[in-house]
């Protein structure tokens, strides 16, 4: 059974980085299982789903001092298009972080914008763990719903 927390701790946790992973699909697998704690299903996967994010929080802080490599994949146009998006809307973006394809890179801007921890940690968990609860309450209902 641990098993099972740590496989989706993992997803959860790559999910929430640039690797195109589905943590969506783990949670709801194990939920109907039927052999898991909802709660800890929900929190072991809020809780590495976040974490994931502070480690784009953390490479946000730090990309722009590789930005003159020939490596770095963002250009400084595209750059500082992320820069004035963040500046227009601010750190209520982070209520996004938990879209796909967008939250992601919203998290690395976090980073790059120089975003306080407390405050990211506060909007990113409240996003990640709605959507956690939303898909685990859905889940659960088309389950019990006959059909």
């Amino acid at each position: 059974m641990i098993a099972g927390y740590l496989g989706l701790f993992f997803a959860a946790f790559g999910a929430a980085t640039l690797l195109p992973l589905q943590s969506e699909a783990v949670l709801v697998g194990l939920l109907l299982s039927g052999h898991y704690s909802l709660w800890l299903l929900l929190g072991i996967a809020t809780l590495g789903n976040v974490l994931g994010s502070v480690v784009n929080w953390w490479l946000g802080r730090w990309v722009e001092h590789f930005k003159t490599r020939r490596w770095f994949p963002v250009s400084d146009k595209q750059l500082d298009k992320a820069r004035n998006h963040y500046e227009r809307w601010g750190h209520w973006t982070l209520l996004l972080s938990w879209v796909p394809i967008i939250g992601d890179p919203l998290t690395l801007v976090a980073g790059v914008m120089r975003e306080p921890l407390w405050r990211f940690l506060l909007l990113v968990t409240l996003a990640k763990s709605v959507r956690y609860g939303v898909l685990a309450a859905v889940a659960l209902q088309w389950v019990l719903i006959p059909t």
